[in-house]
């Protein structure tokens, strides 16, 4: 049994920091809105009343958070002062390399900064296979295996920012499957094909994957998040902005996703990008 801190309990968090605690570790979780701890604290968890209140003691911190600022935010003065020599914190945001660069350069000494966003939404996250890719040393990616391994499953990417580098150039493709996914079923509905049979027909497709997961949505016209717009759009930003060259695809993927936030009156899952790219075809 380990020691642990979770700060942010969001759509992933909540179900990654459960699965900690029903793996018998010791958890204490924070949240910026704190009602979410509820549930956690109902089955066993300890709730804290500010970050540094929950990493005190901690072998391990987790942060889960959605965005380079909430990180910033969270890991404040306050928190970093409270970090000691031997704690590990493992960030599974998607952040980028740059602010994992930062963050390291942020901690006090002998803090083990340990990067591992993830791949998966909520579905993953709740059953444990998630994919993980860890940057970190090889001592210190055995340390932290085995409590990722309860999460999903964690590949060894390279040292210290490979994990976010990964993550960035992994989320590229995600975007452009979906809106090639969006921008095929824009040209079978041009050329009056039967939607149903054409997605029957894409699942086999390379796009498979991407049908598959969101076909449901595409077929309902509801797009409950799982993986919510404002952080596929956060994440192809997170792209152009690490990418050292001109990325023309990416650049695209992005107009897409900005028009999409622009006409959506809420924060759906993303694959309700592919709505935004039919309608522009009537237009």
């Amino acid at each position: 049994m380990a020691k642990l801190a979770f700060l942010g309990l969001g759509l992933m968090g909540t179900p990654m920091a459960t699965r900690l605690l029903e793996a018998g570790h010791d958890v204490t979780v924070w949240n910026r809105t704190a009602a979410r701890t509820g549930p956690l604290v109902d089955s066993g968890a300890r709730a804290a009343d500010s970050p540094a209140e929950a990493v005190a003691g901690a072998d391990t911190v987790f942060t889960m958070l959605a965005n380079p600022a909430a990180l910033d935010q969270v890991l404040s003065g306050e928190l970093v002062a409270t970090l000691r020599p031997g704690q590990v914190l493992v960030d599974m945001s998607t952040v980028g390399p740059a602010e994992i660069r930062s963050l390291a350069r942020r901690l006090p000494g002998e803090v083990t900064l340990v990067d591992s966003p993830v791949r998966g939404s909520v579905p993953e996250a709740t059953e444990g296979r998630l994919i993980i890719y860890t940057g970190a040393t090889a001592a210190a990616y055995e340390k932290v295996r085995p409590l990722l391994t309860v999460l999903g499953t964690p590949h060894h990417v390279g040292g210290p920012g490979a994990g976010a580098a990964t993550k960035v150039v992994v989320n590229l493709t995600l975007g452009v499957a979906m809106t090639a996914l969006g921008e095929a079923l824009a040209l079978g509905d041009t050329l009056e094909l039967d939607r149903s049979t054409l997605l029957d027909i894409l699942a086999e497709s390379p796009l498979g994957a991407t049908v598959r997961a969101k076909r449901a949505n595409l077929e309902s016209g509801t797009y409950p998040p799982s993986f919510k717009l404002s952080l596929a759009l956060k994440d192809l930003h997170l792209v152009t902005a690490t990418a050292a060259q001109q990325l023309p695809i990416a650049a695209a993927t992005l107009g897409w996703l900005e028009r999409a936030t622009h006409e959506s009156a809420t924060d759906p899952d993303f694959s309700a990008v592919v709505e935004t790219i039919r309608a522009a075809r009537l237009r």
